[in-house]
């Protein structure tokens, strides 16, 4: 399924910059076709990184309860992000990758 709409929460993979192939959070959508993007790591709530939407991948995965939290305007911690994202983000091993074909 691909989804077309970046959303607030959305997770998405950049493909193309310095940060290619890296997972980020949507923390809000702009309306010149842009986001702003969170990994609670590197890219922090207080300085979000804008990105164009056309080098981004947007995937179906949505952290439910951050985008909630953030459109409710409600305090969000840069370690929820990262605990969220950290399955993307961390790099499978080869004997992990062998056991999921």
């Amino acid at each position: 399924m691909k989804v077309k709409e970046p959303q607030v929460g959305g997770v998405c993979k950049s493909r193309q910059g310095r940060d290619k192939d890296r997972y980020y959070l949507i923390k809000a959508v702009n309306a010149d076709g842009t986001v702003m993007l969170v990994d609670g790591n590197f890219k922090r709530l207080a300085t979000p990184k804008k990105k164009n939407i056309k080098h981004l991948i947007l995937l179906p995965d949505r952290a439910e309860a951050i985008a909630e939290k953030l459109l409710e305007g409600r305090q969000v911690f840069d370690t929820e992000i990262y605990s969220a994202l950290k399955i993307y983000n961390t790099p499978q091993t080869e004997s992990e990758e062998t056991t999921n074909v």
